[in-house]
């Protein structure tokens, strides 16, 4: 399995670009995986079902299945939030998982930035990032694909996504 991240600011464009990288890696033989990084309010279930009256009664897990998927839900109940790395051991085993947020971690990254957003760039205070993929030029020397370019982001993608576990 091979990881890289997507990381940049939110408004930045990252879930419409590995929308677009999924599909593009899929075409190329490339299993993919995506792990995000979401804001502490998120919420998967909904007030009413059944799922969500087992957490609101205390459930520290509750697996719901389908004939077409499943998924575990696992309240934190004031625990710290687990470490990309621990999050990732729960992934099955792909070709490829792309990480989406987590910015501050130490994993190789390509930066998502438009110009538009307003927000200064990460890459000159990131060492794990690798390339760019950006609407403007990047002020760093690192490889820079347009934010639009999906063949060429998903080679960069690939040529600097590394093992994992490392």
């Amino acid at each position: 399995m091979r990881l890289i991240g997507l990381a940049g600011w939110s408004g930045a464009g990252k879930t419409t670009l590995l929308a677009r990288l999924i599909p593009e890696l899929g075409q190329r033989g490339v299993s993919v995986s995506t792990l995000k990084h979401a804001h502490h309010a998120f919420d998967v279930d909904l007030p009413g079902k059944d799922s969500h009256t087992h957490r609101q009664a205390g459930a520290r897990q509750v697996l719901v299945s389908s004939a077409n998927r499943w998924a575990l839900m696992t309240e934190l109940r004031g625990a710290p939030e687990p470490p990309l790395r621990d999050l990732l051991q729960r992934l099955d085993p792909v070709d490829l998982v792309i990480v989406e947020g987590f910015k501050r971690d130490t994993h190789p990254k390509i930066e998502v930035f438009r110009a538009a957003n307003e927000k200064p760039w990460l890459c000159p205070d990131d060492p794990m990032i690798r390339a760019i993929a950006a609407d403007t030029p990047a002020p760093v020397a690192l490889p820079q694909a347009g934010i639009d370019d999906i063949a060429a982001i998903a080679d960069l993608i690939l040529r600097h996504a590394v093992p994992w576990p490392n």
